[in-house]
């Protein structure tokens, strides 16, 4: 079942394009059948090398398909730590001046989720990646 992630956007057409760059299984059965229908009778390929080539497809394929498993639960982790920090009193490095305040919301984007942290002085300053946070205080 998939689960699509919180504030994500389903854009199909990078899905179309996705799709282009890569070959499936389907396309991989047609260009196997092609070779076979097409190789000379004289000189056959030897059946071993059909197997080794299908079981390395088959092996690319799964290790494709956990990587994009591993991406997907990566992106619901951060999201998740994201949440759990609204409310939450953090220290932020990687500005310009160190920043400390309380994690007023969260905006979900393409390259994940980032914060937006309101210092004693009521000013906002949004655009914070949780690799920015140092320190998390309870509220």
């Amino acid at each position: 079942m998939a689960i699509d992630a919180i504030g994500s956007t389903p854009n199909p057409q990078n899905q179309v394009l996705t799709r282009q760059k890569s070959i499936d299984q389907e396309d991989f059965i047609k260009l196997f059948l092609a070779q076979l229908q097409f190789q000379d009778p004289l000189e056959p390929v030897d059946n071993r090398e059909f197997l080794a080539q299908l079981a390395q497809f088959t092996s690319l394929e799964q290790s494709r398909q956990t990587s994009e498993n591993t991406n997907e639960l990566l992106s619901m982790n951060a999201t998740s730590q994201a949440l759990a920090l609204i409310g939450r009193g953090v220290d932020v490095q990687g500005q310009a001046i160190p920043l400390t305040g309380s994690v007023t919301a969260v905006q979900f984007t393409e390259n994940g989720p980032t914060l937006s942290v309101t210092d004693a002085n009521k000013q906002v300053t949004t655009g914070i990646r949780l690799s920015q946070v140092t320190l998390v205080k309870q509220p």
